[in-house]
């Protein structure tokens, strides 16, 4: 089952829910997703059992919406400060090489050229994936900001005006809601760009967190329930609509170095974490990067990025931000 917010010809939110690649079906008695989403929470009831609940109307043609600019991202808060936007790295099989070369220092010993990186990679295929009962080991964590990043499937990126580069991260997302007692519920799994800054990631890696504190976009569905073992997608980039960057991802527990029950843990551990009402969108990671390829992106290029069983591709135009003139006043 997958599940959109669409805006109708009126401009009325609407929630979508679709079996597979047919039609989309109006939720009736749905003001949005996180409104559902809650409700079964609170209910301690699926979101399915939820959705049955409602009961279904209209048909809706989700690729006509799309091309019309009417999809949303599947899931907002009200109160865009009440939704986080965070992601693990190193997650994935294959993810540390392209991470490492970035951080390799030339002339190293080979002895002493271990990275950071590839030390914390090694951590996650040694504990990333604890059996029951116990603890396994914490993976990369950051923070890329609030629903005011949050970008809706087929608006643009912006990049900042101080920003090195602009380039894609193919990654899988859980979306998640807390409940009125404090226990978060996991709503099911989309296809995510997690935008990023890679040429001031690699002059020093310390400066991740610099990197990462940019917009984002998911969806246009949500695949509600378990994802796939072994997820099979497509990542590229068009400019002047040619293909001018292509190449397959992999995602899923049978192509990571951590299960997604221990990525999880290591977010929600945190109470702030587990504010009633909060969402979060928790991005898990990719091997794959245009950069590590040599891509240099460009304003109007548009990234690609699709992934089977997930529903339409999530499509995002790039564009240059303006300079802000940051002056800090005194009071």
């Amino acid at each position: 089952m997958l599940i959109s917010q669409v805006k109708d010809k009126e401009g009325i939110v609407r929630v979508v829910m679709r079996e597979g690649g047919g039609h989309g079906r109006v939720v009736e008695n749905a003001p949005s997703v996180y409104a559902l989403a809650i409700r079964a929470a609170n209910g301690r009831k699926s979101l399915a059992e939820a959705i049955e609940a409602c009961g279904l109307g209209a048909v809706v043609d989700l690729e006509a919406a799309y091309a019309e600019g009417r999809v949303l991202a599947p899931v907002h808060h009200p109160d865009p400060a009440h939704l986080h936007l965070t992601g693990t790295g190193l997650t994935h099989l294959g993810s540390a090489a392209t991470r490492d070369a970035m951080h390799q220092k030339p002339g190293q010993p080979e002895e002493t050229s271990i990275t950071d990186s590839m030390r914390m990679f090694r951590m996650g295929l040694e504990g990333g994936k604890p059996k029951p009962g116990e603890r396994g080991v914490q993976p990369e964590w950051f923070y890329k900001g609030n629903g005011t990043q949050v970008v809706p499937p087929g608006a643009a990126l912006t990049s900042p005006s101080f920003a090195d580069d602009g380039g894609e991260e193919p990654e899988i997302a859980g979306i998640y809601v807390i409940s009125s007692d404090g226990r978060p519920f996991r709503l099911g799994f989309a296809v995510a760009n997690e935008f990023s800054d890679h040429v001031m990631e690699r002059v020093n890696y310390l400066y991740l967190a610099h990197s990462k504190l940019r917009q984002a976009s998911f969806g246009p569905e949500i695949l509600i329930g378990e994802a796939p073992d072994d997820i099979r997608g497509i990542s590229r980039i068009l400019r002047n609509g040619e293909v001018l960057w292509e190449k397959p991802f992999v995602s899923g527990e049978a192509n990571m170095s951590h299960s997604f029950a221990n990525l999880e843990y290591h977010h929600f551990k945190y109470d702030v974490f587990r504010a009633p009402g909060d969402v979060h969108v928790h991005m898990f990671g990719t091997a794959t990067l245009s950069f590590a390829d040599g891509v240099r992106t460009r304003e109007d290029d548009v990234f690609e990025i699709a992934a089977e069983g997930f529903g339409l591709p999530l499509r995002n135009s790039l564009k240059a931000g303006r300079e802000d003139e940051i002056i800090v006043q005194r009071l």
